[in-house]
């Protein structure tokens, strides 16, 4: 029998004077409120009731007994209640993680910001191009780009991107630009792994989704180094929409085949799913959410010729 239940159905009975009264509000059977006020007595060498048929009263043990019992309840319920974040302040250490080139873009201000209107919370962040399981490397909070897969996380969405297609005025002006998907096949392409895993871009032609695998000039699993190769000229990149925003204003980029751009992909802030959120949890998502989405509207650029696309950077349909 469970220690804290035989404790729980004694300070039941003491209250309501009654094993069956006690049971009622316990939910609990006759019989297994008189097995656990059994095993109390047995643990504790003593009686802590007087049953007759009639009445049940408290003995002088159990009498001194029940101010502990109480008191270990009330502990277990304030630890249960600030573990689960029913009344503590945002506290403790908190880690997040986002992709390498959206952290650096976006996340460090917003993570200050917050430290600094929460002064007993800490903070990690972890730049990392892969997708990590929070629970197995105890990640409080994730930055996730691109459409979830049914799991247990909780989500709060704060915008989208899209995966767009750039090169440099000078490549274009040497090369010609490509007006069709597969003229990309007599370009040179720069591929950053994050995005074209298989050697595969995707596009909307129309209504209709298709596909194009391409064999790359270079590959290189760091965005910004690619983003860089195709700013010099050496061919066409693909890229997340606002990690070439500021290039495209400035006209070092141009994008390429916009008119086959596929749809928006989310970006939400991810978060282990519990009963109760930490009060840390609850209320960087809070406090982010609002800042991360204003963050990524001005990362976005907008396509003078996209009708779908409404000022906010997200298409009605995304």
């Amino acid at each position: 029998m469970d220690r804290l239940h035989e404790i729980e159905v004694f300070i039941a009975v003491a209250d309501a004077g009654s094993f069956a009264k006690a049971g009622v509000r316990l939910r609990l059977s006759p019989p297994a409120v008189t097995r656990a006020i059994s095993a109390l007595e047995d643990r504790l060498g003593a009686r802590v009731f007087n049953r007759t048929t009639r009445s049940v009263t408290i003995t002088d043990v159990g009498r001194s007994f029940l101010e502990s019992a109480r008191r270990v309840l009330t502990d277990l319920d304030a630890a249960e209640k600030e573990a689960v974040g029913e009344t503590a302040m945002p506290q403790g250490h908190l880690t997040i993680t986002a992709s390498v080139t959206f952290g650096r873009s976006a996340l460090p201000p917003v993570v200050c910001s917050f430290l600094a209107q929460h002064p007993r919370v800490s903070a990690s962040v972890l730049l990392l191009d892969r997708v990590v399981n929070l629970v197995e490397e105890g990640i409080d909070i994730a930055v996730r780009i691109g459409h979830l897969p049914d799991s247990s996380l909780m989500a709060k969405r704060i915008g989208a991107v899209h995966r767009v297609l750039v090169a440099s005025p000078d490549y274009l002006a040497r090369r010609g630009a490509p007006v069709a998907p597969t003229n990309l096949r007599l370009h040179s392409i720069i591929a950053f792994t994050g995005l074209m895993p298989n050697r595969e871009w995707r596009f909307l032609n129309g209504q209709k989704q298709g596909s194009l695998n391409l064999n790359p000039a270079f590959e290189i699993n760091d965005a910004v180094a690619a983003i860089q190769i195709a700013e010099k000229g050496h061919g066409i990149a693909i890229a997340l929409s606002y990690m070439v925003s500021d290039q495209i204003r400035a006209g070092t980029l141009v994008p390429v085949l916009d008119a086959f751009r596929p749809p928006a992909e989310p970006v939400h802030l991810v978060y282990p799913h519990a009963r109760f959120v930490a009060p840390k949890i609850r209320a960087f998502v809070d406090f982010a959410a609002p800042r991360l989405k204003t963050a990524l509207g001005h990362l976005m650029w907008r396509s003078a010729d996209d009708p779908r696309q409404d000022a906010s950077g997200e298409r009605p349909d995304s």
